[in-house]
């Protein structure tokens, strides 16, 4: 048996295939039942006024979203904010500039160890030697 104490409300508990304990879990689905209500009354509403009229966490109602239970589709309004720069966003975790930023720095950052790597080679007469005979070989 494999215990655990819950992220949520800190009790020692027998983990399963959820992360929480049980007491946790029903809150949990007594929050997002709160939220299913609230969207099927008010289907335009905004984040921050489902969070407010059904005292649900920001946090939980997007832990929601992410998970599929609240579908963006019968939401219209309903966006979340992007976990780098806090945008709003309807999908994936990043919003569209901060996921080419990110490509952009990946790609700067392998042309940069590309460079060093060239720079290292070039310092270092074994391998200058080496690659020379390498290519002589081909010939």
């Amino acid at each position: 048996m494999n215990l655990d104490n819950c992220p949520r409300c800190g009790k020692l508990f027998a983990k399963n295939f959820r992360d929480v304990c049980p007491v946790c879990i029903r809150e949990i689905d007594n929050e997002y039942q709160l939220c299913a209500d609230y969207l099927r009354k008010y289907k335009g509403a905004i984040i921050g006024e489902l969070s407010d009229q059904t005292g649900v966490s920001i946090k939980q109602i997007t832990k929601f979203i992410r998970e599929g239970r609240i579908s963006m589709v019968n939401a219209p309004n309903m966006s979340y904010a992007c976990e780098s720069c806090g945008i709003p966003i309807r999908e994936s975790h990043i919003c569209e500039s901060c996921r080419k930023r990110l490509l952009k720095d990946k790609t700067q950052m392998f042309e940069n160890e590309a460079k060093k790597s060239e720079q290292s080679d070039k310092l270092n007469p074994e391998k200058v030697a080496y690659r020379g005979l390498t290519e002589y070989k081909d010939r």
